[in-house]
């Protein structure tokens, strides 16, 4: 698949024209998602009308962005009117928006060609996409393991090269964690960065829509269309865009000025060796790159695990109340009473792993054990985010692995939750911070699956953390290989 700046220079010298671009991807998607799965819903309909916009634009000498008539992917929890919004869940398996997400109008304003709704962990609780009511998706580098989660259908869908681009959201790591198994590029912005309006919550103090790319720089790209200021989230922070695109360059230097620490905490016990192995040598590249490296401390970066798992569930437990079958969604019929169809409808249409997020939730919430819980895990969320402000005293960027390990097989962890949430363990304090965080693709363990680095900066930070992902994606080329499927 080629980058996004490829395809526009095709695109403008009339080499191909958008709706070439756009039935390829359609074909590709056609071809592989027996195998793959990433979508739950193809639009072929609308991505071909949305490129023969396009292509009439070029046809009158108009100038286009750099996203116009690019394919992309969008995770199945953002609002697309006139468009089936599952979540993942069979509670809104027949749920059309009668609205459009901010993100994904910004989108078709900037001209880009929506291919479809991909699969992920239901209601974006899960980290290997199982969690899903309808289907398993595969990942591209080996069909029997699982790509990931929760965005893991955005994930696939880039790394298979079903299109260039793709959306996700990330509230623990849902965008980094398949981007680390899958072998591209993930970010998750800062908290507010990015607008959640049309975002189906999860834990909204923890959510954030975020890019995957093939490259540093088409994952730029792509969140620069996407960040900015949005009245219809209060959450949304008003501050100035910088340009991420142009701020991208091949090299750090000049040498010395850049303090990468490696979080201590992190490449210790519980990690895979392969992982702890091939990271510590992308470190090595970043000094020969002219980084000053140095080791720090985040003393309560392990207490991130628990704390989530508090925190989200009792904000999901809140969030998903909504689902009743009285306004829309699922409904079961065959209640005598308003009281026994709630029940009803909730047991049949959530799944195991949402059903016991809201019953730890609700737990956490109860009386008796709020102050024992959920006040106490906020607490700590503070010290986790003042363990953070101290590393960023002294270093500019932040390093460990992405994943404890790479992609393990479908069905190994399903009948042990508590291993599967281990999957977060290195993303989670990210999201309870609100910092920015990527993952980049910086190798591969003896199986040839790809292993992630993770970089995490200071809140508003994307420019630097682009910066210093790409100098180290052009001295190496671990994001030229692609799974092979053909």
């Amino acid at each position: 698949m080629a980058s996004i700046r490829e395809l526009h220079k095709q695109l403008i010298q009339k080499e191909r024209s958008a709706v070439e671009i756009a039935q390829e991807s359609l074909d590709r998607i056609s071809k592989l998602e027996p195998k793959i799965r990433s979508f739950l819903v193809v639009t072929p309909e609308k991505a071909l009308a949305q490129a023969r916009l396009v292509d009439a634009k070029i046809a009158a000498g108009e100038e286009i962005g750099l996203l116009a008539g690019i394919p992309i992917a969008i995770k199945d929890n953002m609002c697309t009117k006139g468009i089936r919004t599952t979540c993942g869940s069979r509670i809104l398996e027949s749920y059309v928006p009668p609205y459009e997400s901010t993100v994904t109008q910004k989108l078709a304003e900037a001209g880009a060609v929506m291919m479809g709704k991909t699969n992920m962990d239901e209601f974006a609780m899960g980290s290997s996409t199982e969690t899903s009511a309808y289907q398993l998706t595969a990942n591209p580098w080996d069909l029997e393991r699982v790509p990931g989660g929760s965005s893991g259908g955005s994930a696939a869908a880039v790394a298979s090269g079903e299109c260039p681009i793709a959306l996700g959201s990330d509230t623990g790591g849902s965008i980094r964690q398949p981007a680390s198994f899958c072998g591209v590029v993930g970010l998750k912005p800062t908290y507010g960065l990015v607008s959640r309006f049309g975002l189906v919550a999860y834990a909204s103090s923890l959510d954030q829509i975020g890019p995957f790319g093939r490259t540093v720089e088409d994952t730029a790209i792509l969140l620069q269309a996407i960040a900015g200021y949005d009245p219809k989230d209060a959450t949304s922070l008003n501050v100035k865009i910088p340009d991420y695109v142009h701020g991208i360059r091949p090299n750090l230097k000049p040498k010395g000025q850049l303090r990468i620490g490696i979080i201590q905490e992190t490449l210790g016990e519980g990690i895979d060796p392969e992982v702890a192995s091939t990271v510590t040598k992308a470190i090595e590249v970043f000094q020969d790159l002219g980084a000053e490296i140095q080791v720090v401390s985040c003393p309560r970066f392990r207490y991130g695990l628990p704390t989530y798992y508090i925190l989200a569930p009792s904000e999901a437990s809140a969030n998903l109340a909504r689902y009743d079958g009285v306004k829309y969604g699922f409904r079961a019929d065959d209640a005598e009473n308003l009281i026994e169809m709630y029940g009803k409808t909730r047991a049949a249409g959530f799944g195991p792993e949402v059903k016991r997020r809201i019953m730890i939730g609700t737990y956490t919430l109860s009386a008796g054990y709020y102050d024992a819980y959920y006040l106490k895990a906020q607490k700590v969320r503070t010290l986790i985010k003042e363990d953070f402000d101290r590393a960023f005293a002294q270093v500019d960027v932040l390093v460990c692995p992405t994943s404890p390990t790479t992609a393990f097989k479908a069905g190994e962890k399903m009948n042990d939750p508590l291993s599967m949430y281990l999957s977060d363990l290195m993303t989670i304090p990210v999201n309870l911070a609100g910092l920015p965080a990527l993952s980049l693709p910086c190798g591969f363990d003896k199986k040839g699956l790809p292993i992630g680095i993770q970089l995490i900066s200071n809140v508003l930070k994307e420019d630097l953390l682009l910066r210093v992902a790409y100098a180290y994606e052009q001295a190496t080329d671990w994001t030229q290989y692609e799974a092979k499927l053909d």
